[in-house]
Parts: structure tokens; sequence; C-alpha cells
């Protein structure tokens, strides 16, 4: 998209047609079924009951990629199962349950001040999903690894702490493919040296004044489509294989909260542009050094067009959980397709406090070894 277009009202999306799927009822029992990650099957607890999923390689078309400028007219809002959204009155997170399912506490914060408000129609469904790989017992299990790991957490705590009960909840990106078309200029140097007048080599550059094109298409630019969530972990494990992407089906989603984006399309696009922008600024320059066997390159002034922008709104998995150490909260995420954890831990001033005496001692002993 061109920087002089309009920028599209996501408001203006239109209804979609309903999806008949399954409501998660067991047609054994009538008890509820939830997807399980390691089994990619629908299971009943209560009777046995179970459905196999298709695995990633055996899914057919992949998630379609939807025409940014169409999007105002092409976008569902039906999520193919009956939704509420719940509100977090302390950390003003939104996700969204099943119909049946009782949700008493956020699963960002842990408040119990959680209320249902009514449903917005005007918020598009997800188009993709990246399933849940990771179970809980396996996030746990990581997290003992994770604990154990720390330099210097207690001894007493990697032995004794056991993580509260893990929060499975599928966050909202947005990606990007774009054919880009760039125009710049540049300056590109040469180095060689000199001797000054002490016989010193010198490092000198010659500069050179250079123009061009550069196109560049950009495949699934990630952006994080919430701007609620206040867990400072949750971004930094936020790193998926968007190659096992799934088409949405609700049947990923059920058992798990799901957050709505709180990033609009038209808002995600804005801060898509700003992280190609770092790109192309970094793929130029390394195109220039290469085309002019250049040792550096400056000045780089490039405008940028965007052709043929599409777009995915996708769900990605992650488990959020805590433990308590001599009445204090720490909290972790655990992303739920990788298995990558973030969090805060205990430290034990007794490990810093030996630690440093330990580097001043090599410190010293270093100095003696070594006079000056």
């Amino acid at each position: 998209m061109a920087d002089n277009e309009e920028l599209f009202d996501e408001s203006q999306v239109t209804e979609g047609s309903t999806v008949d799927v399954t409501d998660k009822k067991c047609p054994n029992c009538g008890a509820t079924v939830t997807y399980d990650p390691e089994t990619l099957s629908m299971t009943c607890e209560f009777c046995g009951y179970s459905r196999s999923l298709p695995k990633p390689e055996e899914a057919g078309n992949a998630t379609q990629e939807i025409d940014f400028a169409s999007a105002k007219i092409r976008q569902k809002k039906d999520w193919g199962a009956q939704k509420k959204n719940i509100v977090c009155q302390a950390c003003g997170g939104s996700t969204m349950y099943d119909m049946n399912d009782t949700a008493a506490v956020c699963p960002f914060c842990g408040s119990t001040s959680v209320m249902p408000v009514d449903d917005d129609e005007d918020v598009m469904a997800p188009g993709g999903v990246v399933p849940f790989e990771v179970s809980r017992e396996k996030a746990a299990t990581l997290f003992k690894s994770w604990l154990k790991g720390k330099f210097f957490a207690p001894n007493a705590a990697k032995k004794s702490c056991k993580a509260d009960e893990f929060n499975g909840i599928y966050l909202p990106y947005w990606t990007f493919d774009s054919q880009t078309t760039s125009t710049y200029t540049a300056q590109y140097g040469k180095d060689y040296y000199v001797k000054d007048k002490d016989g010193n080599r010198v490092k000198k550059t010659r500069w050179y004044p250079c123009r061009g094109i550069y196109e560049e298409f950009i495949d699934d630019q990630v952006v994080y489509a919430s701007a609620k969530t206040k867990d400072p972990y949750i971004k930094s494990v936020s790193k998926f294989d968007f190659t096992k992407l799934r088409d949405y089906d609700p049947q990923f989603v059920a058992g798990f909260a799901a957050e709505r984006y709180s990033v609009g399309l038209d808002d995600g696009w804005v801060e898509a542009q700003k992280i190609i922008k770092q790109t192309l600024n970094s793929n130029i320059s390394s195109q220039i050094r290469k085309k002019y066997n250049a040792d550096q390159v400056r000045s780089l002034i490039f405008s940028t067009t965007h052709d043929n922008v599409t777009f995915k709104y996708l769900l990605a998995p992650i488990w959020i959980s805590n433990f308590k150490y001599n009445n204090k909260v720490y909290n972790f995420v655990v992303n739920g397709q990788t298995g990558k954890i973030a969090g805060n831990s205990p430290v034990s001033k007794l490990k810093v406090f030996l630690t440093i005496l330990a580097i001043v001692a090599v410190i010293i002993i270093l100095a003696v070894l070594f006079g000056n």
C-alpha cells in the first residue's frame, strides 16, 4: 500500500456466515470435550470419547491471505462457536471464552475482578491458529528445569517451588505480506590506509554517491495485536513457527481462553511498516556494499511503496502461571508451541555476595601474579 493511500475502517467488516461446528459436547455422554495438544484430538475425560484432528502436514490449503484493501467487506466476525467476552477490571485484559465455561480469574494478572461485557460485532474472527503443542504437564516439567537453571535462585526454591495452575491462552497476531519497491540515495565508502607523521597506519575512507531501486517481497511480517497485555515476559517468548499454522477451527480453542486483538488492522499495518522499514534499511545497505564492493554505507535515504498487501489474523498459544516463595509471587510464561520460558525468579543474596567475593579474589590474584 502506498503511503498516500487511505487507511480502511475495520468497523465496516461485513457479517460472515456461521460455520456448523462442534459445541464442545461429547456425542456419547453430553459432557464437555477439550482439545489435547499432545494427541491432537478432542477428548472426553468422562466416557473416553476421542476424535483425532489432522496433523499439520496433513492439512489442506494454507490459511488464506486476505487482501488488505478488501478487509472491510471480506472479513468474517463469527468465531464458529458461541463465545462470551470477559474483561478484567484490574488490568483491562479482554479474553474470549466458550459460553458454558466459567471465567473467575484473569489469565493475565490473576485478578478475580472479571466480568462479561457485550460482544463487539465489529471485531473480526481469527483466520488461523497455531495449536498448543506443549501440554499443561509438559509446561510444569519445563518450569522445574527452568528454575533449576537459575544460578542465583535459592536452592530451597529450586527444590520446593511448584507452579500454580497454568492458564492456557491464545494471543492475537497480525501478519502482513507486501511486495515492496524502494527508491534510494546513499553514499558508499571504500577504506584505505595512510601513514601519519609518526609512521602509524591510519584508516581513511573515500565516499561516492549512489542511487537505485530495491525490490523485496516481505512474507509474514508479524505484529503482536495486543495493547492491553501488561505481562512483560509474553513478548519475549512470542516467537512461533508459523509454518505449522492451521486454518482457524474453534476445536483448537476449546478449553482455552483467547485474547481478542486490541491493536486494530490499520494500526497493525502502521506498526508493520515501521518494522519493514528497519528491515529494508539493513537489506538496502547490504546490497549497496555488495554491489560496489564497499566497506561502509552512510546517508541512506529511501522511499517505499507497498503493493499487493495481504494479511492474516492469527492466534498463537501461551501458558501463563506463577509460583510463590517466601510469601512473594513470581510470574512466568511458557510458549505453548516451542516451550520457551521467561519470567522472574527469587535471588539468593548469599549467592550474589559469594559470587562478587570470588570475582574480587580472582582480580586480586591476577594483579599479584602479573604485577601492574
